[in-house]
């Protein structure tokens, strides 16, 4: 999304485009058995024995502040919670039904939640999955069980209501599961009017259709991508992978471990390194990472993800204003050394490694560099710029990096930067002729 892009977005809704950074959180009776959050269906447990090991859970250490408190060290903006997956189990006290979190074990998770982010200064956003693996109108549908659907999608309604009614401004509701019905299905529009009316100034994400994604046999074309809508929804959300969407606000959720979201023991633990750049890469082209914690069964987060976290979090206490409120760096080529955003006159490179070269040439910047510092944990660095014939040299680099990951120089412009005409079209796109004067020079 680029800066003028950034002009068509709401004003109540520029905290978003802003963000750059929340946590996604996962967490539910499916702790318990340690195998993801999708255990009851991709295991075809018994539901009896599923749900009486759900009112049996007794999370022994669950601290929602003690949540918040780790979201705000990790440099964290916003979190969204989920307030109930597709088992079925709702982590606050619906009326709709007595499988929740106050009748196993006596806490209305949702609330303790919004309260502790709230107290943390964080954007609260709440995940509710459309599905329900026990309902059986959910599988059969509409057109095979009108009545139980229409009494199932009431309930739907009802509980997106509740939790839009009981916890004062919710700045996120992030929706799931609308597999394998599209949007007319589950009266998406109507459910998208009702929220408007309870919250206006919310923010909706893209999953309330499935349209795009279903062949005429009900069979998912793009799996990661089930249920995303073109139409629909106020930001795009690409899953597992980093997908700018020209046409909105969007986010990459993405998870810590290889590839679960809810609780696993023994998972591998994606490198610091990995996620870091996942962030970077996110901002560079103006969208968000939304980065998943699957808490333990005892309600804690695990300690590989603290350690993420926390370095993360320290890399963005030096290099925080490369990463929030910044635009993408569509203006300037940077692929071979890193990434780049901007935000005003400044540009910033992020650097994916450091060669240890003392100086770095950037031909494609058409506007003028005033000055270039390096951010460092004890303050920016001064280096030199100088410009020949149009290209500009940052002199003065260290041989070793200031931080252990993804260094970051800022370069002061004299105006917005722009890149020469010959760079606005990127190398594998626009007019090929334009660079053949290039090729004989």
């Amino acid at each position: 999304m680029n800066q003028n892009a950034n002009k068509n977005i709401p004003p109540h809704h520029q905290w978003f485009a802003q963000a750059r950074y929340g946590m996604f959180i996962h967490w539910g009776p499916y702790a318990q058995f340690g195998r993801g959050e999708q255990v009851l269906f991709r295991e075809r447990l018994d539901q009896r024995e599923y749900t009486e090991r759900a009112m049996a859970w007794k999370p022994r250490s669950l601290d929602l502040s003690q949540w918040a408190r780790h979201a705000k060290d990790g440099g964290f903006r916003y979190a969204v919670f989920t307030t109930r997956h597709h088992d079925g189990f709702a982590m606050w006290p619906t009326g709709q039904y007595d499988y929740h979190s106050v009748n196993a074990f006596g806490r209305d998770v949702v609330g303790e939640y919004v309260e502790a982010f709230r107290s943390q200064g964080l954007r609260v956003g709440l995940y509710y999955s459309l599905a329900d693996w026990r309902q059986r109108a959910y599988w059969l549908g509409p057109k095979d069980d009108p009545t139980g659907f229409e009494r199932f999608r009431g309930q739907v309604f009802a509980q997106v209501r509740e939790l839009l009614t009981n916890y004062g401004k919710i700045d996120v509701i992030w929706f799931d599961g609308p597999w394998p019905h599209n949007a007319a299905s589950w009266h998406s529009s109507e459910l998208i009017d009702m929220i408007r009316s309870l919250q206006p100034n919310i923010l909706i994400n893209n999953r309330l259709d499935c349209t795009s994604f279903l062949s005429p046999a009900v069979s998912i074309v793009d799996p990661e991508a089930a249920g995303e809508s073109k139409q629909l929804g106020d930001f795009g959300t690409p899953e597992h992978h980093v997908t700018a969407d020209p046409n909105r606000m969007w986010e990459s959720c993405q998870t810590s471990t290889r590839r679960l979201w809810g609780y696993t023991t023994g998972e591998y633990w994606r490198g610091v390194d990995e996620l870091l750049s996942n962030l970077c890469e996110v901002a560079a082209r103006g969208g968000n990472l939304l980065l998943n914690v699957g808490p333990d069964a005892d309600g804690r987060f695990p300690e590989p993800f603290l350690v993420q976290s926390k370095t993360i979090g320290d890399w963005l206490r030096v290099n925080h204003e490369a990463i929030f409120n910044t635009t993408d760096g569509n203006t300037f080529e940077f692929i071979t050394r890193g990434y780049v955003t901007t935000r005003h006159n400044e540009v910033y490179l992020i650097l994916r490694f450091w060669d240890g070269g003392s100086e770095i040439t950037l031909a494609p910047l058409a506007t003028p560099v005033t000055r270039a510092t390096l951010l460092t944990p004890s303050g920016d660095q001064s280096l030199g710029v100088t410009v020949r014939r149009g290209v500009t040299t940052i002199t003065g680099l260290p041989a070793t990096p200031p931080v252990p990951y993804f260094p970051v120089m800022k370069l002061t412009c004299a105006s917005q930067p722009a890149p020469h005409d010959w760079a606005v079209r990127r190398l594998w796109s626009g007019d090929p002729r334009r660079m053949a004067d290039w090729a004989t020079t």
